[in-house]
């Protein structure tokens, strides 16, 4: 749910045209145009076949993945479409798909789309305008409540004709993104959902309009998708090079260990490698020695985002900024870097972290503009350098963390007493850090023992996929890891992630619960911006703020790509700026794969 609501926004509005457009941008001029065949980072003459086999550690019980209810199965997103589809070397681009053209209004308050002729579902029935506005429909009132956050701002969806369909925005929306959501919109069958529970966990294959349809269910276990022969879409300029694969097939492996366990044995194709201790000591097997395995480091270009432990504001033992700060001044991110994740690692100090809209040094005069306004509402931190987490010497002795820590726990009416912590009232102040991966112990491990030594317990509970999402949906947490990987252009997610609004909606990613009218009103800001460079100044004040309000615990970033597979593939020699290419544009090289079939795989 939440990746597929990342790759939406991922699009953009286009600048005010009243004329019909094979593409929509942000601010700038599309990279294609109106005639160009494909994208530059594939291969159009791509050898469709063979199966390609991947995996995931999160069991899945839905083949719905646009409900609060269930967990989804890995890839089901692969069946649908949208109205029009991103472009992965273009920051903000978006390209017709369903939709062979979008006409935005001169007043940007709406936008009509043009549906293909030869758009089809599965079972051979047209998609129509009806569709769409179905779509929106049973999103917004029996779908996630992301959705009603994300489409808030549109007023009325309507059909003009079976193949046109317009959106209409409310007066005071904030229109820069809008044309975006309307875009990029799954389009849902409403001759198949009509008489079917939207809101429930299914096992029955959906029908889809994609380029793969569901083959085959093992629930919790596996899940394969064929590729459909006579797609629709096959040889449109978006979808040339693309979809290479007769079967894509996903196993499910609910530990990481085991799970790169099955790739030494050759039990799946490829691996994005995001263990520090893995990749720096496990890729010494036979098929790596040998040449059968592949492994390749890729520079990201794309927002690391911010991945952190984030505090549940909504528990009243967080609501003081300085126990926030406290905690968080006890990690020793350099002792772990080194002791834990070989110095692959760099310390994230940002929520834009690894993009040119992060917070740097003293604010200058456009963002002090932006956040003078608030001044006494926020802390006066945000109006001095941008804040960077204390840094040690790697030795493990971190005294000067855990003297800053003490002192602020001090300040704030904490005591230890028989070396346990005690809250103003008298109580043991205590933590509970909720995950689903067990691999996640030995990070949280020193940690924990860091704020042991301030009085602090913490206990450290492990639960399976159902019941965390359960508990993360409802906020029955005390701190939480979680990573928002931020799009180029920041823009309405931002709502969901830390505006007021999202706070107390289920399911929300705004898991701080943070209500704050600072935030909200910078949020505003990036929403309107008008040009890139205001763009970039109101993410650059909001960072500000959200940092200096002491959310989260902020973890680590690497700004690259670890990926390892079995030589079997192709790729396009251009690979695209945003992104590693796989699956979307790889093949299955017919020769390699000949080669590694008499060479064997397995042998880890």
């Amino acid at each position: 749910m939440r990746a597929l609501i990342s790759c939406m926004l991922a699009l953009a509005a286009s600048a005010a045209s009243a004329e019909p457009r094979h593409g929509l941008s942000t601010f700038g001029d599309l990279k294609y145009p109106p005639d160009f065949k494909h994208f530059e980072y594939v291969n159009p003459d791509a050898p469709k076949g063979g199966t390609v086999r991947m995996h995931d550690v999160r069991p899945f019980d839905t083949l719905n993945p646009y409900t609060l209810r269930g967990v989804a199965a890995p890839g089901v997103g692969v069946i649908d479409e949208a109205l029009m589809a991103g472009s992965a070397d273009e920051p903000d681009a978006a390209y017709g798909l369903v939709a062979e053209w979008a006409d935005l209004a001169a007043d940007r308050r709406s936008i009509v789309f043009k549906l293909r002729a030869i758009a089809r579902w599965h079972d051979g029935k047209p998609i129509t305008a009806d569709d769409v506005v179905y779509s929106f429909a049973v999103l917004t009132t029996k779908g996630h409540p992301q959705y009603r956050l994300l489409y808030k701002d549109i007023a009325k969806v309507e059909a003009l004709a079976p193949d046109r369909v317009r959106f209409e925005f409310k007066p005071d929306a904030l229109l820069r993104d809008l044309p975006l959501l309307a875009g990029g919109m799954p389009i849902l069958p409403k001759h198949y959902w009509e008489g079917r529970e939207f809101d429930r966990t299914t096992l029955e294959p959906p029908l889809g309009s994609g380029p793969y349809r569901i083959d085959k269910v093992d629930q919790g276990r596996s899940i394969a998708y064929a590729r459909v022969p006579d797609y629709w879409g096959r040889d449109l300029p978006v979808n040339r090079g693309r979809n290479n694969y007769d079967v894509i097939r996903f196993d499910i492996y609910r530990d990481r260990d085991v799970a790169f366990e099955a790739f030494k044995a050759g039990e799946y194709d490829f691996r994005g490698e995001f263990t520090a201790r893995v990749w720096s000591t496990g890729y010494d097997f036979p098929a790596i020695k040998d040449g059968r395995v592949k492994r390749d480091s890729i520079p990201d270009r794309t927002p690391s985002g911010v991945q952190a432990w984030f505090f549940n504001l909504r528990r009243p033992k967080f609501q003081d900024i300085r126990v926030r700060e406290a905690i968080a001044a006890a990690y020793d991110f350099e002792w772990a870097n080194k002791t834990l994740f070989f110095g692959l690692y760099r310390r994230t100090y940002s929520m834009f972290q690894n993009s040119d809209m992060e917070a740097e040094g003293p604010p200058p005069p456009g963002e002090l503009a932006m956040l003078e306004p608030f001044r006494g509402k926020i802390p006066d931190s945000a109006f001095g350098p941008a804040i960077r987490p204390l840094a040690s010497d790697g030795s493990g002795q971190y005294r000067e963390g855990l003297r800053r820590a003490r002192d602020l726990l001090l300040e704030a009416g904490y005591k230890v007493v028989d070396g346990k912590l005690l809250d103003p009232q008298g109580k043991p102040f205590e933590i509970e850090f909720l995950n689903w991966e067990p691999s996640f112990e030995r990070v949280n491990a020193p940690y924990i023992q860091n704020l042991g030594r301030l009085g602090i317990k913490v206990n450290q509970r492990i639960v399976d996929v159902p019941q965390y999402k359960s508990r993360t949906d409802a906020f029955d947490y005390d701190v939480i890891t979680a990573r928002f990987a931020m799009p180029l252009t920041p823009g309405i997610e931002q709502i969901n992630y830390w505006h007021t609004s999202s706070a107390d909606t289920p399911g929300s990613n705004n898991v701080t619960g943070l209500k704050n009218p600072a935030v909200d009103a910078l949020i505003d800001r990036i929403i309107k911006a008008e040009s890139r460079d205001e763009l970039r100044t109101a993410a650059k004040s909001l960072d500000r703020v959200l940092m200096t309000l002491h959310l989260s615990v902020p973890q680590w970033n690497s700004g690259m790509n670890y990926i390892a597979f079995w030589d079997r593939f192709a790729r396009p020699t251009v690979a695209p700026r945003y992104g590693v290419g796989f699956a979307d544009s790889w093949w299955i090289d017919p020769a390699k794969d000949a080669a590694l079939q008499r060479k064997g795989r397995g042998g880890g």
